[in-house]
């Protein structure tokens, strides 16, 4: 028993968010990349905050890929995985970004339309976008902007956060802010598509 404590104890002690490591993205000098036509931003400790305060009257979208979320997990506030972007199938070879070829979901608008109108929630209520590090959140929430959605907020440090001089994400993010995900989905937020 005192070594399962004393691993449990490890383990708090070694995860990012209880060692001090979680960096806040300073909103004032963000990458053009991770910029959107709204202006909307939050961290991933604001979105959670945000998300539980509002309930139902916030949308909590991952827009990962189908792989991302069920590999990698997702925050437990989650109400849907909407896919911004997916591999390409048959796959191919991105070069210039040395992975495999993404290409937009073209049914992204139209599958954030149907989820808020079924949770019953207008153009005007809060949408909140997470993908990994806030690249693709900016770009999903300009899409959105531009069809009549008018509060779409960027997570801008995503779910597993920005890189560090070593080339791992453990500045920021929902994982390294110590905040709930877990690996279990529902069928309600998967993108069946």
């Amino acid at each position: 028993m005192k070594k399962l404590i004393l691993g449990l104890l490890m383990a708090v002690l070694l995860t990012p968010a209880f060692a001090g490591n979680y960096q806040p993205v300073d909103t004032s000098k963000l990458p053009e990349v991770k910029q959107s036509k709204l202006g909307l931003y939050l961290s991933a400790p604001e979105a959670f905050n945000m998300k539980t305060k509002g309930g139902e009257k916030v949308l909590f979208i991952d827009i990962r890929t189908k792989g991302e979320f069920l590999f990698l997990g997702t925050p437990s506030v989650t109400d849907m995985n909407i896919p911004y972007m997916e591999i390409d199938d048959p796959a191919s070879w991105d070069k210039k970004n040395n992975r495999y070829a993404m290409s937009p979901n073209s049914d992204f608008v139209s599958a954030v339309s149907a989820l808020a109108d079924r949770q019953h929630l207008t153009r005007n209520d809060p949408v909140i976008l997470i993908c990994r590090s806030g690249d693709r959140s900016s770009r999903a929430a300009n899409l959105l902007q531009e069809a009549g959605f008018s509060k779409v907020y960027s997570v801008v440090d995503g779910f597993e956060g920005d890189m560090d001089k070593d080339g791992r994400r453990d500045l920021n993010g929902w994982k390294n802010a110590g905040l709930p995900w877990a690996y279990k989905m529902t069928e309600s937020q998967a993108y069946i598509r």
